[in-house]
């Protein structure tokens, strides 16, 4: 679904029908530690970015927003894991480099690249 702003997020889901007004992340309703989602968190957040770079199926993310220091702003706290091999996993956009190594052809992809590194 698009979000406010104007990326696709599987996890946003907004509902207008029959004058309903509703608006939430699911990443952030299913998490007890963040503080409560506002619509314009969607403009800085990284979850429709990951999400289109990485298409694992085993991919699994955690939303958290947190306040700044003495309650001025907001942050928003990605933590990413492998469901597969119960990792985390520390650049998301990349996915779980176990997963990446058990794909046949993308050593031969590393290969290439790295030849043309030395170069």
């Amino acid at each position: 679904m698009r979000t406010p702003a104007g990326k696709e997020c599987r996890h946003y889901y907004e509902d207008y029908n029959r004058g309903r007004n509703i608006q939430e992340c699911r990443l952030i309703k299913s998490n007890l530690e963040s503080l409560p989602w506002r619509p314009q968190y969607c403009g800085r957040c990284a979850v429709p970015d990951i999400l289109n770079a990485n298409a694992s199926p085993n991919l699994s993310l955690k939303l958290t927003v947190k306040p700044i220091a003495l309650g001025l702003g907001r942050t928003l706290d990605i933590q990413a894991s492998c469901l597969r091999h119960h990792i985390p996993i520390e650049d998301a956009f990349v996915g779980c480099p176990k997963c990446n190594a058990e794909r046949p052809g993308l050593d031969v992809f590393w290969e290439a690249l790295g030849t043309s590194d030395d170069e």
